[in-house]
């Protein structure tokens, strides 16, 4: 009987590796999955001679603009929902793709494709290219014989997350610009202009206010120490960077994040919103919770509290608690989501439940990005304002007194 070797993750969370035996690849995910697992990774056990291919793919294959994805997908569906063959059809793709990257992965993926291999696991090869989200749906919509329906669930789950990351890019594209350029302008003023002045005003010999012996200070602190000071910068970059690659970084990073005030709320609302789309595709292209919440898992693998959260998430329902329970026990999300999905769990419509929260969350984020850039191009006009005034204020004031003492 042949034998697969396998890489999965249990219920409990724990990523095991093996060999099982059985009749064909179908029986071994079957069983594999009836056990509660999520498969990260199945082959014949072939050694390692057949993956040299694929290794290669791998090594070729360069990441693609989200906008290539989308119309893979929606392309792909529509050529299935045809009655183009699967083979047939990713070729034609990967022949007329103008995305380079997604042309070399397609022409590796249809070889594989063509040669037996299921189409999840040929994505899967290409992880800068397709990522957990992608193979675990491909790999529901085959097993469920329903591909052509989830290939048009990833396409909007894509487009819903473009579209979310431009609005977020377009409220603070303008306010960074104009911040930059202020910032730009102070810096001129600091160590071009105001040591022009202090020279003048000590070749005078005359006592200055104190706001200009404060802003001398400042610009003399900046122009004598330039190299210190950028070097103590990259240095305490280089520090940051070593102490947030720990676990204890990481944690300290985004609890930080979370308590900055007024965009900590949103930023935790942009990861509960992403949380609740990609779950709720994931369920409905029939991919089990556990395994649902595995794939989140690998979502999240930046984020350690999210992620955190989600092992412990997983944990308890693959113990037989229910999701909403297992979400109220974290006390990371708020209680509106916690009952509407309980609600969705006693009502079975949990998927649709989990849809409208993801709108709900969609349409906070939408609203604090305009409020935000109604509100904040006012107020960096005044700061900025503010600063250069005072800068000026500060070199005027030893001149009124100059030519008062001159008027004498």
């Amino acid at each position: 009987m042949p034998r697969f070797a396998y890489t999965i993750q249990d219920p409990q969370g724990q990523t095991r590796s093996g060999v099982l035996e059985a009749a064909d690849e179908s029986e071994a995910i079957s069983s594999l999955q009836g056990k509660g697992c999520f498969i990260l990774a199945l082959a014949a056990d072939r050694g390692t001679g057949g993956r040299s291919s694929a290794g290669k793919a791998r090594i070729a294959a360069s990441k693609v603009n989200p906008r290539d994805l989308i119309f893979f997908a929606e392309q792909l569906a529509t050529l299935l929902n045809g009655g183009v063959p699967l083979v047939r059809a990713l070729s034609l793709l990967g022949e007329h793709s103008s995305s380079k990257g997604l042309h070399t992965a397609l022409g590796q993926i249809t070889k594989d494709v063509a040669g037996g291999m299921a189409l999840y696991k040929a994505l899967e090869m290409h992880p800068r290219v397709f990522d957990t989200l992608w193979f675990s749906l491909v790999q529901a919509g085959e097993m469920g014989g329903q591909l052509p329906k989830v290939l048009k669930q990833i396409s909007s789950y894509l487009i819903a997350q473009a579209e979310l990351k431009a609005k977020i890019i377009t409220a603070l594209a303008y306010p960074a610009v104009l911040f930059t350029t202020s910032m730009g302008v102070l810096a001129f003023f600091i160590i071009k202009i105001v040591p022009v002045f202090a020279e003048i005003f000590t070749s005078f010999n005359v006592e200055l206010p104190p706001l200009t012996r404060l802003i001398i200070f400042i610009s003399n602190l900046f122009v004598h120490n330039a190299a210190l000071i950028l070097l103590a910068l990259i240095g305490s970059w280089f520090v940051w960077q070593a102490y947030t690659s720990t676990d204890a970084g990481k944690t300290s990073k985004w609890n930080l994040i979370f308590d900055i005030p007024f965009f900590g709320a949103f930023t935790k609302n942009i990861l509960i919103e992403r949380l609740l789309t990609t779950l709720s595709t994931l369920i409905e292209s029939g991919v089990s919770i556990v395994n649902a919440i595995s794939v989140l898992e690998r979502v999240f693998k930046d984020n350690i509290i999210f992620n955190t959260l989600l092992k412990s998430v997983k944990s308890d329902v693959a113990g037989g608690k229910s999701i909403s329970g297992a979400f109220k026990k974290t006390d990371m999300l708020p209680p509106l989501v916690t009952e509407m999905v309980f609600m969705g769990e006693e009502s079975g419509k949990l998927p649709e439940m989990l849809v409208t929260l993801s709108a709900f969350y969609r349409e906070q984020i939408d609203q604090f990005t305009r409020r935000f850039t109604a509100i904040i191009d006012p107020i960096l006009v005044v700061f900025i304002g503010g600063v250069v005034g005072v800068i000026v204020l500060s070199i005027f004031l030893p001149i009124f007194k100059l030519s008062t003492i001159g008027a004498k």
